[in-house]
C-alpha cells in the first residue's frame, strides 16, 4: 500500500538520515511533558469507585439530612478506649479530659463532643453542661455510684452503641467505647463511604492524637483523616518499593537481553521517556493519580520494553547477515513500523474498552494506559532506532567494538533449541494438538466462570500487619506505620453496630401521614434471617425509639402518645405532626434529627446485620426490607453499596471483555488486508488470544484471585498485552510465508520469538514484583498481569505454529478464496 509505505519511508529517512534531529526533537518533548510531572494531584481510597450510584446518593441524603453521630466519615472523629475496664473511673476521667482539650484547642475546630463517659456525667449530675463540670462530676462520685449510673443506662441506645460488644451491666464494665467530636470545617465536608486523599480533617486528626496523648491511657484518634494518610502512604510506599524492585529486575533482564551497554542505556533512557510523556500528560491534562495507576509504569515497561528487545534483535538479524547500520535499520523500520502498529492499535483498543465501564477510576485508567502504549509506539518506533543508528555510526566511525551482536534466539543458542518446540509439534500433529487445545481451553474457561466478584475497602488497606521482608527494609524505603486496618478491624470485631454491621432504610415522602410509623413497626417484623432480631422483629434504630425515651422520661409525651396511639401498640397514629413538634422542642430533638428530617418528609430506619452476614446478605436484607415500606424507600450502607459495585465490576469486565475482543478482532482483519492482503490472518491472530483469556479466568479461580476494581481490567488487558505477542509472530510470519509453510513457521519462532521470550522474562519479573506491593488489590494484579503476559507467551510460540499450519491447509483446500475480500 503506497500511503502507508509513503510513511514509513519517511520515517527511515528521518531516522537514518537525521538521527541528531529526531534526538533533539524527542528530547525538547520531554522537557515539555516533564514539566507536567508537578502537576499531578492524587486520589486513593474507595470513595473515588462510589460516585453516582443509587445507594451512594441515597447514603449521602442520609448524611446530609440526619448528621449520624456514629460515623467516621464527614467531620467526626472517634476517640477508641481501650482497658480493662473503661467504665471504671478513671478511664471515664480520661475519656472527658481528651474531649475537653480537644475543645479547649481553637485549630481543631471542635462543634460537639459526646462519649459513654458524657451520658454518665450527666446521670450523675443532670445540671453538667459543659466539660469541665462533667469531669467535676464523675470525679466527684464514688466507684459505687458510677456503677449504679452506668447500669441506669444499660437500655440507652445514646449509651450501648458505644460501648464494645463485652458491654456487661451486672458488673458495669466494658474492655473499649468510642467518643465522637464533630469539628467545623471551612466550606464543610462530604461524608462517603470510604475516603479519599483529599480529606480535610487529616491535619487536624493527627494534631488531635499529640493532644489525646497527654491524658494519658489507651485513647487513639480514628476518622476520614486517619483513612486519607494511610490511603496516601500506601500508593507512596507501594511505588518506593516495587518500582526499585522492578527496575533492578529488569535491568537485570534488559542486560541478558541487549548485551551491549550502549544499547542497554538507549533501552532504559526510552523506557524513562515513554513514562516521563504518560504521567506529564496527566498533569498536564489534571487527571489524579489514583491506586489503579500504579499499574500503568508496569504496563508502559512492559509494552516498552518489547518493543526494544524487537527492534535491537531484529536490526541485529540483519547485522549478522552483514549489511550497514542504514541499511539494516530500515530493514527492521520497514517491518517492524507495521507490527509495531497493529500491536499498538489492538493494544490501545484493549485499554479503551474500559471506557465502557461506568467506574470513573477504570476509565481513566483505560484512557492513560492507551495514551501511555502510544506515547510508546512513538518513542519505540522512531527515538530508539534513530538513537541506535546515532550511536552504531559514531561507534564505527571511531572503532568503538560491539557487543552481543547475536540476535536472541539463534541457531545455536539454548533458547533457539526450545522454542521451536511448537513448530515440532505443528508438523508432526497440529489437528490433534489443537484438539486438544480447544478442549482444555474450553474446560478453563467454564471453570474460570466461577471466579468471585469483590469490592471492599479493605482491599485498598495496608494490611494490619505488613509481612517481616518488608519491616526489615531500610530508609528510605521502609514502609509508614500504618493504624487505620487496625483500627477498622477493632471497631469491626468489638462494635456491632460499626462499619459493615448495619444498614439503613431512607424513606421519602410525607412523615406527617397516620401510617408513617406504623410502616416501621410493620417492616421490622419477620426481618430477614441476617438481620439481627429478637422476638421475630429486627434490630432497628428509628425515630419510634426517641418516642419511646422521650415518652417514658415525660409523663405529659407518655400520655400525648397515647392518646393518639389507635390500637394500642406503642406506636402513635394520628397527629403526628404535633408529636413530632413536641419532640423537637425536647432534650431528645438532638437524637430525633438523627432519624427524622427537619421537614418531616424523610426519615431513615437503621437495621444490625448479624457478625456471620456476608456483604450480599446485608444488601439483600436491605432490598427486603426497603420493599417492605409503603413510601419511597431505598436500601443503603456500606454492605449496599458495595455489594453493588461488585455487579458494576463484573458486569464493566464482561463488557470491556466483548467490546476489545470484537474491536481487536475488526482491527487485525483489517490490518492484515490491508498491510498483508490476507485478512484471515486476522483471525489467526485472535487464537492465541482467546486461549489466554480462557486460561486466565481458570488460573484466577484456582488461585482465589477475584475480579475486584484493579483486576477487573485485567481481560482486557490480556487482550491488549496478548495482541502484542501473537501479533509480532502473525506478521513476521506473513513477511516470510511464500507458500512454503514450516520454513516461515521456523523463521518466525526462532527469531521473533526469540525477541518475545526475553521480553517475556524481563516483563513478567518487572510487572511480577506487584505481588509484593503492599496493599492486597496491587499484590492480586501483578499476579494475573504476569500470568497473562506468560499464557500470551505460551500461546504465541505453541499455539500459533499449529494455527499456521491449519490455516496453510485451509488455503491450500479453499484456494486463494478466504483471502480474495
Amino acid at each position: 500500500m503506497a500511503s502507508y509505505q509513503d510513511v514509513i519511508d519517511r520515517i527511515d529517512y528521518l531516522v537514518a538520515e537525521r538521527p541528531k534531529a529526531v534526538i533533539v526533537a524527542f528530547l525538547l518533548v520531554t522537557l515539555v511533558m516533564g514539566a507536567g510531572l508537578g502537576s499531578i494531584s492524587t486520589q486513593s481510597g474507595t470513595s473515588q469507585f462510589t460516585e453516582g450510584s443509587d445507594a451512594m446518593e441515597a447514603y449521602d441524603a442520609v448524611q446530609d439530612e440526619f448528621s449520624p453521630a456514629f460515623s467516621s466519615s464527614g467531620g467526626s472523629t472517634q476517640l477508641i478506649q481501650r482497658g480493662q475496664n473503661v467504665l471504671a473511673k478513671p478511664a471515664l476521667v480520661r475519656m472527658l479530659k481528651a474531649e475537653h482539650r480537644m475543645k479547649e484547642r481553637e485549630e481543631l475546630r471542635v462543634d460537639t463532643t459526646s462519649s459513654p463517659a458524657d451520658v454518665i456525667a450527666v446521670t450523675l449530675d443532670p445540671s453538667a453542661d459543659s466539660l469541665s463540670e462533667k469531669i467535676d462530676a464523675v470525679e466527684d462520685a464514688t466507684p459505687s455510684e458510677i456503677d449504679a449510673a452506668v447500669r441506669e443506662n444499660a437500655d440507652n441506645p445514646a449509651f450501648t452503641s458505644s460501648v464494645s460488644d463485652d458491654f456487661n451491666a451486672p458488673s458495669a464494665s466494658a474492655t473499649a467505647a468510642v467518643g465522637v467530636v464533630t469539628h467545623e470545617l471551612p466550606g464543610g465536608t462530604s461524608s462517603s463511604v470510604g475516603s479519599s486523599g483529599s480529606s480535610p480533617l487529616m491535619d487536624i486528626q493527627l494534631e488531635a492524637q499529640h493532644v489525646v496523648d497527654s491524658v494519658g491511657g489507651d485513647i487513639t484518634v480514628f476518622g476520614a483523616g486517619i483513612l486519607s494518610q494511610d490511603f496516601s502512604n500506601v500508593i507512596a510506599d507501594s511505588l518506593l518499593i516495587v518500582v526499585p524492585a522492578a527496575a533492578l529486575l529488569i535491568v537485570a533482564f534488559l542486560v541478558y537481553s541487549y548485551r551491549d551497554p550502549f544499547d542497554l542505556l538507549l533501552g532504559i533512557v526510552s523506557l524513562v521517556m515513554a513514562v516521563i510523556w504518560t504521567f506529564g500528560f496527566m498533569g498536564l491534562a489534571g487527571i489524579a493519580f489514583s491506586q489503579m495507576l500504579i499499574a500503568v509504569p508496569p504496563l508502559l515497561l512492559a509494552v516498552g520494553i518489547d518493543f526494544g528487545i524487537h527492534a535491537v534483535n531484529r536490526y541485529r538479524e540483519e547485522r549478522v547477515d552483514g549489511h550497514g547500520v542504514v541499511e539494516s535499520m530500515e530493514t527492521t523500520t520497514d517491518q517492524l513500523l507495521v507490527a509495531f502498529f497493529i500491536v499498538t492499535g489492538t493494544t490501545v483498543l484493549g485499554f479503551l474498552s474500559n471506557l465502557t465501564s461506568s467506574l470513573g477510576p477504570i476509565k481513566d485508567f483505560g484512557l492513560v494506559a492507551a495514551i501511555g502504549i502510544t506515547f510508546t509506539l512513538l518513542v519505540f518506533g522512531i527515538f530508539l532506532p534513530a538513537g541506535k543508528v546515532f550511536i552504531d555510526t559514531f561507534r564505527e566511525e571511531r572503532d568503538i567494538p560491539a557487543f552481543g551482536l547475536r540476535p536472541i534466539g539463534g541457531e545455536g543458542s539454548l533458547l533457539g533449541r526450545v522454542l521451536p518446540a511448537g513448530v515440532v509439534v505443528a508438523k508432526k500433529a497440529p489437528y490433534v494438538f489443537l484438539i486438544c487445545i480447544v478442549l482444555f481451553t474450553a474446560g478453563a474457561g467454564y471453570y474460570g466462570t466461577g471466579v468471585n466478584t469483590s469490592f471492599n475497602q479493605d482491599d485498598f488497606l495496608p494490611p494490619e500487619d505488613t509481612p517481616a521482608y518488608l519491616d526489615s527494609l531500610p530508609e528510605p524505603f521502609a514502609p509508614s506505620e500504618y493504624t487505620a486496618t487496625a483500627q477498622t478491624n477493632f471497631l469491626t470485631d468489638h462494635f456491632s453496630r460499626v462499619g459493615g454491621s448495619s444498614v439503613t432504610v431512607y424513606v421519602t415522602g410525607p412523615m406527617r401521614q397516620d401510617d408513617s410509623l406504623e410502616q416501621i413497626r410493620h417492616a421490622s417484623a419477620s426481618p430477614p434471617s441476617s438481620v439481627a432480631a429478637a422476638n421475630r422483629t429486627a434490630d432497628a434504630s428509628s425515630i419510634i425509639g426517641v418516642i419511646q425515651s422521650y415518652a417514658d422520661a415525660s409523663p405529659s409525651f407518655a400520655r400525648l402518645v397515647e392518646r393518639n396511639d389507635v390500637n394500642d401498640n406503642g406506636v402513635p397514629d394520628d397527629n403526628l405532626e404535633v408529636i413530632y413538634d413536641e419532640l423537637m422542642e425536647s432534650p431528645y430533638s438532638g437524637q430525633a434529627s438523627q432519624y427524622l428530617a427537619e421537614d418531616y418528609r424523610s426519615m431513615k430506619v437503621d437495621y444490625t446485620i448479624e457478625a456471620s452476614a456476608s456483604q450480599d446478605e446485608a444488601a439483600a436484607a436491605a432490598e427486603s426490607l426497603a420493599d417492605r415500606y409503603h413510601s419511597n424507600s431505598i436500601g443503603t450502607g456500606q454492605p449496599v453499596i458495595f455489594q453493588a459495585l461488585t455487579s458494576v465490576i463484573l458486569n464493566s469486565a464482561l463488557r470491556s471483555l466483548v467490546t476489545a475482543i470484537l474491536a481487536a478482532l475488526v482491527f487485525l482483519v483489517i490490518c492484515f488486508w490491508g498491510f498483508e492482503r490476507r485478512p484471515s490472518l486476522g483471525l489467526v491472530n485472535m487464537v492465541p488470544i482467546l486461549v489466554t483469556i480462557a486460561w486466565l479466568a481458570g488460573a484466577m479461580r484456582f488461585l482465589n484471585i477475584p475480579f475486584n476494581a484493579m483486576t477487573a481490567t485485567i481481560l482486557s488487558i490480556s487482550i491488549g498485552l496478548g495482541v502484542d505477542y501473537s501479533s509480532h509472530i502473525v506478521h513476521r510470519f506473513a513477511d516470510e510465508y511464500d507458500g512454503d509453510v514450516v520454513p516461515a513457521v521456523e523463521t518466525s519462532i526462532r527469531g521473533t520469538g526469540g525477541a518475545l521470550a526475553g521480553s517475556m522474562f524481563t516483563t513478567v519479573s518487572g510487572i511480577g514484583v506487584l505481588a509484593i506491593a503492599i496493599t492486597p488489590i496491587l499484590g492480586q494484579f501483578g499476579t494475573v498481569t504476569a500470568l497473562s503476559i506468560f499464557f500470551s507467551f505460551l500461546a504465541a510460540v505453541i499455539v500459533t505454529p499449529s494455527v499456521f499450519v491449519v490455516w496453510h491447509d485451509l488455503q491450500a483446500r479453499f484456494g486463494t478464496a478466504p483471502d480474495a475480500v
